[in-house]
């Protein structure tokens, strides 16, 4: 039970990262590979002011803000200087690496005797409850926010940009803005997930970034799955369904390795469960076309 406990905390952690894909590459059609880069920024710069015993209401600002400043520097190289936004991506993805490892001094540092937000308030006297009930309400809150957000005059801006960009510039938006404060949100919710999992499994680790991006991928194809077989057309919903993709993603990867899959194996894994995903809906749609 425990094992799949740690499952569902897992996939609570990884929200982020899942809300941030489904901003970038469904509300405005941005494949962001940033994602790499900024969750192992959200992590290092978490691990380094935990160990210099910086209070927890000031390492969250300052992780989203990191992660933010690394998506608006993705959306300004793919605006202003007119770059594919996948190679400004990788562009930022690649020299984030560097600056994790420069602010991290070496490959990962653990955190040992330091603070931790699951630790803050003592719900349940078992702490893998303790840690699901207080992430599910900090889950809760931030996806309120970004379901507010996305409901107000700003966000209907942003969501009509990635519809019909030209549509919304022939009304005086300007789409520039709207797409690198997008891509700043989008990271800077990425950033919050390594925040939350360095937390958790009590380090941060310089490759720990590797190809999270099809974490996030997996969660959203899944909720969008859903969207479509529901027909859902409201935005809480919406989210509320990235969430359970989030989940269901590190189900699956927990029964996977539930049932004797070696975990090196794991990442092979992945990449087929998200290619199963995305082509059965696709053969689906073929055959009965």
């Amino acid at each position: 039970m425990d094992f799949y406990l740690t499952a569902l905390i897992q996939g609570l952690c990884f929200s982020g990262i899942a809300l941030g894909i489904y901003i970038s590459m469904k509300i405005f059609n941005i494949p962001d590979i940033t994602t790499d880069g900024s969750y192992t920024l959200g992590a290092v710069v978490t691990a380094k002011l935990l160990t210099f015993h910086q209070p927890l209401l000031l390492a969250l600002p300052v992780v989203m803000v990191a992660g933010a400043l690394a998506g608006a520097l993705t959306g300004y190289i793919h605006t202003k200087l007119k770059i594919n936004a996948l190679l400004a991506g990788i562009l930022v993805m690649t020299a984030l690496y560097s600056v994790n490892l420069t602010f991290l001094g070496r490959s990962n540092i653990p955190l040992i005797n330091t603070s931790s937000i699951f630790t803050l308030i003592n719900i349940s006297a078992d702490p893998n409850h303790n840690t699901f009930w207080i992430l599910l309400v900090f889950v809760a809150i931030i996806t309120s926010i970004i379901g507010y957000l996305l409901k107000t005059d700003f966000g209907i801006a942003m969501r009509a940009t990635g519809n019909s960009e030209t549509m919304i510039r022939s009304l005086g938006v300007n789409t520039d803005r709207m797409k690198i404060t997008g891509l700043a949100v989008a990271n800077a919710l990425t950033a919050l997930s390594g925040f939350l999992i360095t937390q958790f499994q009590g380090f941060a680790d310089i490759s720990m970034g590797i190809g999270i991006v099809i974490v996030g991928l997996g969660s959203v194809i899944i909720a969008e799955t859903l969207i479509n077989w529901l027909r859902i057309t409201s935005v809480w919903l919406s989210l509320v369904l990235v969430l359970s993709g989030a989940i269901i993603f590190q189900f699956v990867l927990a029964i996977t390795l539930n049932i004797g899959v070696d975990a090196n194996l794991l990442k092979l894994v992945t990449a087929i469960f998200v290619l199963i995903i995305v082509g059965i809906p696709r053969l689906i749609s073929r055959n009965t076309a």
